[in-house]
C-alpha cells in the first residue's frame, strides 16, 4: 500500500464530512488540552515514581497534544489516531484493570469512561478517515474504491 493511498481520504456525504470535522476539531482539542501539561515535561510528566518509563511518558505526551493537533487540522489522520487509540488503549488498561476505576466515577476519583469514548473516537476516525474537510485531503486527495 501506497503513503498516498494511506493517507487519502475516503468519499462521503457532505453530512459526513462535516460531521468528522466536529468531531476531529472538538477531539482533536481537548487532546491537546490533555497534552498540553505532558509535552512541557515529555520523559516525566508521571513523577519520579512512575509506573511507566520516560520513553513511554515522552509517546503519550506526543500522542495526546501532537495527536491532538494533527486531529484538528486533519493532517496525517490514521497515524494521529493510531497514536491516540494505542495511548488510551493503556489508559483504558490501567483504569479498568490494574486500578479497578468504576466506568463513570459518581464522586469523583478515576474512571475509564473517558479513555474508552477517546478509544472509540480514534477507531472511528482510522476507520472512516478525516473526511473532505482535512489537509489530507488536500494532499493526498480522495481515495474511490475500498
Amino acid at each position: 500500500m501506497s503513503i498516498k493511498r494511506l493517507f487519502s481520504v475516503p468519499a462521503h456525504s457532505t453530512f459526513s464530512d462535516v460531521a468528522l470535522l466536529l468531531i476531529r476539531v472538538v477531539a482533536g482539542l481537548a487532546f491537546m488540552l490533555h497534552g498540553w501539561g505532558k509535552i512541557q515535561n515529555p520523559f516525566g510528566w508521571m513523577g519520579p515514581d512512575a509506573w511507566a518509563p520516560g520513553v513511554f511518558q515522552a509517546l503519550a505526551a506526543l500522542s495526546e497534544f501532537g495527536g491532538g493537533l494533527a486531529l484538528v487540522l486533519g493532517l496525517l489522520t490514521p497515524l494521529a489516531s493510531l497514536g491516540i487509540a494505542s495511548t488510551m488503549a493503556v489508559a483504558f488498561y490501567m483504569h479498568a484493570i490494574v486500578w479497578g476505576d468504576p466506568f463513570v466515577a459518581s464522586g469523583g476519583g478515576g474512571a475509564y469512561e473517558l479513555s474508552a469514548v477517546y478509544f472509540c473516537i480514534a477507531v472511528l476516525l482510522i476507520a472512516m478517515g478525516p473526511g473532505r474537510l482535512s489537509l489530507d485531503r488536500m494532499l493526498f486527495g480522495t481515495r474511490t474504491g475500498p
